[in-house]
């Protein structure tokens, strides 16, 4: 069945350029395109890999075409013979191997190649992204002008910090003392336990007037960090372990941290109930909803935590009950602190960490929330916002582009002071191209593109529209790499860097055909991009590097039995004429005799040598044997052709 299908689509294909054909006529007197072969040449070099032939281009060229097509476990194996044959690699084909053979099984061979292509200094995810994010600070510093910041107008003396928004009123945390003589102080801190603070706010957000929050809320212990959903109804919130005048305690008889919803009846916080993914034994705290309401993302050093403490989220369902707390994983999380989340309402992720490269201390980070829950690239938000100390409890309203955000940095009234800000548009930039055949020119549609940052991550993946366009949205001044893969083409990646102002990146692509196209007259080595078989000085005989090349004509001879081909070789002018002559004309006569070594019927070869009697430029030496052409012109002239005289 799959012979007689192979047939009929080369009936199709026959059929479907022989108007082609008969329009070449006219074009082209000395070409006849009565009839086309098609030679794929990445089956043809698995058949030679297949016979014992290696080279290391022909394994990168094997390896990637079964990468990029998700093959993973012939991709391993192509870069393991890779591998094998060159071990010092580019950082990029490390880094192929090393998934393909993760995703085959193969974790601890995976780690092992990961390991080279992570450098032999430690493993924690800090210090990679140091390593592989060197220029860091010059991401950081080039976002200002950014931000607008001024400070609240609402601090105090004590610690200030956390921002949300309801009901017109900017909800805090804070130290200050109001509640008289009596109020409890916390031991590590030396300050109050904090309370939730409202303030009034207009419609650019600037507050006044602070006032304590709602009783049936405060406590003799912490109460931080609220989020409300958008009816103003139902309130998240962080206490310390403790509920209707009982504290819980760890194994320690340490008071942890929990997250307590609570409900608004008549204007008055009610029925506090504390989240059931809580636990006396380690601290959920933080929360954050997402645009739909749907997911409480919060922090928390619950077992699986990766480090200090975790970004989490869990799902509330339609019925009130809550799913189980997903890590939100290594993209976001690291053996640091990561902490604070916020979305925004176009599902922008914010968060605190001192795990990513920052200034010092909690720096204040942001990444994408993606439509399948995945994450975009963790970038950091700045130097405005950011500075050497710590930098978190960040709120934006993103119709309006103003905010809060808390901080300890230098300049400040207490030990956290909160921060109004006011945020211009970021520097934004569209990536875009059209994807060609580099033959014919011809616009390729449906070619699949990946964009990958600068450590080969996956960021956004499309498709070439009917025109072979593309687009990406992308960060201005980050580095790229831009995949394009099609079937039967070669796939091309390319790596370039962004502008430093918002705009276009124009990235046209062509990708190289992996089906030849061959018509009578043609030379069958440009489909391998053979130029010349190679001998030893002076000789005629086959070397290991022509024998490869010679393996791939050998290949389509046997694929295509029809086929026959005069071979000529060719020779620069240096040596006399008649020396050329005789030196290209053993070497073309070798070159025949390899090939009917192998199986090929001696009737379906000719060939003779031409030494330098049909040289392709003006580099001549006769009659002094004397050229004062470079050796690149030279090296033109010598050239073997693989020419077509039956299909």
């Amino acid at each position: 069945m799959k012979k007689q299908l192979l047939l009929c689509l080369a009936i199709a294909s026959f059929l479907s350029n022989s108007g082609f054909a008969q329009k070449a006529k006219i074009a082209s007197a000395d070409k006849k395109y009565n009839s086309y072969a098609y030679i794929d040449a990445i089956q043809t070099y698995e058949r030679l890999a297949n016979k014992g032939y290696q080279s290391v281009e022909m394994f990168e060229k094997l390896g990637n075409a079964y990468y990029f097509n998700s093959d993973f476990e012939k991709a391993a194996q192509s870069y393991e013979k890779l591998y094998q044959l060159q071990p010092e690699l580019a950082p990029e084909y490390y880094y192929r191997y090393a998934q393909s053979l993760k995703a085959s099984g193969k974790e601890k061979e995976a780690a092992t190649i990961l390991a080279k292509f992570e450098s032999k200094s430690s493993e924690d995810s800090r210090s990679r992204r140091l390593r592989n994010n060197s220029d860091y600070l010059e991401d950081i510093k080039a976002n200002v002008g950014i931000y607008t910041i001024e400070n609240a107008g609402i601090n105090s003396k004590y610690s200030d910090y956390g921002s949300a928004i309801v009901d017109n009123k900017l909800i805090f945390t804070s130290a200050r003392d109001t509640g008289g003589v009596g109020q409890r102080k916390h031991a590590w801190t030396g300050e109050h336990f904090t309370n939730l603070y409202a303030a009034g706010v207009n419609g650019e957000l600037i507050p006044s007037n602070p006032i304590r929050y709602d009783a049936n809320i405060n406590s003799k212990f912490h109460e931080a960090t609220p989020v409300f959903t958008k009816d103003g109804n139902t309130m998240y919130f962080t206490r310390n372990n403790y509920l209707d005048g009982k504290k819980g305690k760890d194994a320690n008889k340490v008071t942890l941290l929990k997250i307590y919803k609570a409900t608004l009846v008549n204007n008055r916080w009610t029925n506090v109930t504390e989240l059931p993914f809580n636990s006396n034994n380690f601290s959920t705290a933080h929360p954050a909803l997402s645009p739909d309401e749907q997911t409480l993302y919060f922090a928390s050093d619950r077992p699986g935590t990766i480090g200090q403490s975790d970004l989490y989220k869990v799902a509330i369902n339609s019925n009130g009950t809550f799913g189980e707390p997903v890590n939100l994983g290594t993209e976001i999380n690291t053996e640091g602190r990561e902490t604070f989340p916020f979305v925004t309402k176009d599902n922008q992720l914010y968060f605190a960490s001192d795990g990513h490269p920052g200034l010092g201390g909690l720096d204040i980070f942001t990444s994408k929330i993606n439509n399948d829950g995945s994450f975009s690239e963790v970038e950091n938000d700045g130097a405005e916002v950011n500075s050497p100390k710590d930098d978190f409890g960040y709120y934006r309203d993103s119709e309006i582009n103003k905010g809060f955000f808390s901080s300890n940095r230098d300049g400040g009234l207490g030990s956290d002071d909160i921060y109004r800000f006011t945020s211009k548009d970021k520097c934004k930039q569209i990536l875009k191209g059209i994807v060609t055949d580099s033959a014919t020119g011809e616009a390729l549609a449906g070619v699949q593109m990946v964009l990958l940052n600068k450590q080969y991550k996956v960021i956004a993946e499309t498709t070439t529209d009917a025109s072979g366009y593309y687009t990406f949205d992308v960060n201005c001044r980050k580095t790229y790499h831009v995949r394009a893969n099609k079937k039967d083409y070669t796939s091309k990646e390319t790596k370039l860097k962004i502008a430093e102002v918002t705009g276009e990146t124009k990235l046209d692509i062509q990708l190289e055909s992996t089906i030849c196209r061959v018509a009578l007259g043609d030379d069958l080595g440009k489909c391998f991009g053979i130029k010349m078989i190679y001998f030893d000085l002076d000789k005629s005989n086959i070397r290991k590097e022509a024998a490869l090349d010679l393996a791939k004509i050998l290949d389509v001879l046997m694929q295509n039995p029809t086929m026959k081909l005069d071979i000529r070789s060719h020779t620069d002018c240096r040596q006399t004429a008649k020396y050329n002559l005789a030196l290209s004309d053993r070497r073309a006569k070798a070159t025949i005799a390899w090939l009917v070594s192998k199986g090929i019927e001696s009737s379906r070869l000719t060939g003779r040598g031409y030494g330098e009697s049909q040289l392709i430029n003006d580099c001549g030496c006769e009659p002094t044997n004397a050229s004062n052409c470079t050796e690149e012109q030279h090296q033109m002239n010598r050239r073997s052709e693989f020419i077509i005289t039956a299909l």
